[in-house]
């Protein structure tokens, strides 16, 4: 029998030793439950070559030639991958749609002796349980919006109010991209649902009787989009604002943003299609001084000339509540140690 999970936090407290998610290495790529590990029992190749027998020749002689190769696969993995575990060892299966690749892995796996189960409903079952707990269900959650303009160190704030033991969550981080025009990372942005996937395994391991506090974001991270249930709670979570001289700010981010600065063809490429926004004299100015490779000059211009202007317009649009404003004196340890003391107290009246 396999097993199913009627709601995320229970598919994602499971009591297994091991997920192993037996797709192809390509369905694996896309998006995987937290933590599996990939033993495909059909690879890339394979799986395609099986689906055009089943599609140009028959489904009797697909499921022969498939079950040669998922077996011979199988048995490698036991072989290697799986040799050193013992006979307790009890593994979670799944595939597409729990099927015959996950069914047939189990079942090899249960003649060793090891306690293999299988998903019902596979990768698909996982998924609509995702959909459902971030884009039709509202959030369980308390989220408070730590909210500032462009370089006010709000990413160091959310490690530092970690360490004093508040919840956190690091949007950014699962991400893999700073939020901002310039925001990129190296390795690239996870895919849509890879990025769902993550964001909604740490929001289930959330304890719901204490606030969150997020980052303010826009709707999109890089290339990905914020998915609706969490999106309309942060809009309407109450924001902490810090905020700190400009100055402050630019000396910041010529420091933290050094290698996007110093990469000039990134740089025009990413600025240039601004001029819809700003205007060519605008956005010239600033192509002039990444020529110049002046970088306090260019980073005090961006955030004059958009950054600054882009978030005033977005809190215009939200108008979020404001529980709290934080003046950040200095942008070193000792003056973000402090404004995250102040989060901490904020945070204890809620």
């Amino acid at each position: 029998m396999a097993l199913k999970f009627s709601d995320l936090s229970q598919l994602y407290m499971h009591s297994f030793d091991a997920v192993i998610d037996v797709r192809s290495p390509a369905e694996f790529a896309e998006d995987h439950l937290p933590e599996a590990i990939n033993l495909p029992v059909l690879d890339n190749e394979e799986r395609a070559a099986v689906g055009t027998i089943y599609v140009q020749q028959n489904p009797f002689l697909a499921r022969k030639v498939g079950a040669a190769m998922v077996f011979r696969n199988a048995a490698a993995h036991i072989e290697n991958s799986l040799s050193h575990h013992e006979g307790g060892w009890k593994p979670l299966v799944y595939c597409w749609r729990g099927g015959q690749r996950s069914g047939s892995f189990s079942w090899m796996l249960q003649q060793i002796g090891w306690r293999a189960e299988v998903i019902e409903g596979g990768y698909r079952s996982y998924r609509r349980l995702v959909n459902k707990y971030l884009y039709q269900d509202p959030l369980p959650l308390r989220i408070v919006a730590l909210d500032g303009n462009t370089g006010t160190a709000k990413t160091e704030l959310l490690q530092l109010l970690q360490t004093l033991g508040i919840q956190v969550l690091d949007l950014e981080g699962l991400a893999n991209h700073r939020g901002s025009l310039l925001g990129e990372r190296p390795g690239g942005q996870p895919t849509q649902k890879a990025f769902e996937s993550a964001l909604a395994k740490k929001l289930c391991e959330m304890d719901k009787n204490r606030p969150v506090v997020v980052e303010a974001e826009s709707s999109k991270i890089g290339n990905l989009l914020l998915p609706p249930s969490f999106w309309t709670a942060l809009c309407n979570a109450p924001r902490i604002l810090v905020s700190a001289p400009i100055e402050l700010r630019t000396t910041y981010l010529v420091k933290t943003y050094d290698d996007i600065l110093s990469d000039h063809e990134r740089l025009r490429d990413r600025l240039s299609p601004l001029r819809f926004h700003r205007g060519h004299s605008v956005v010239d100015s600033w192509l002039a001084m990444i020529e110049s490779n002046d970088k306090h000059a260019l980073t005090l211009a961006l955030m004059e000339q958009h950054y600054d202007l882009a978030y005033a317009k977005s809190r215009r649009c939200q108008r979020a509540e404001i529980i709290a404003k934080i003046e950040l004196a200095t942008l070193d340890n000792n003056g973000l140690a402090t404004a995250a003391s102040r989060v901490q107290e904020v945070l204890a009246q809620l």
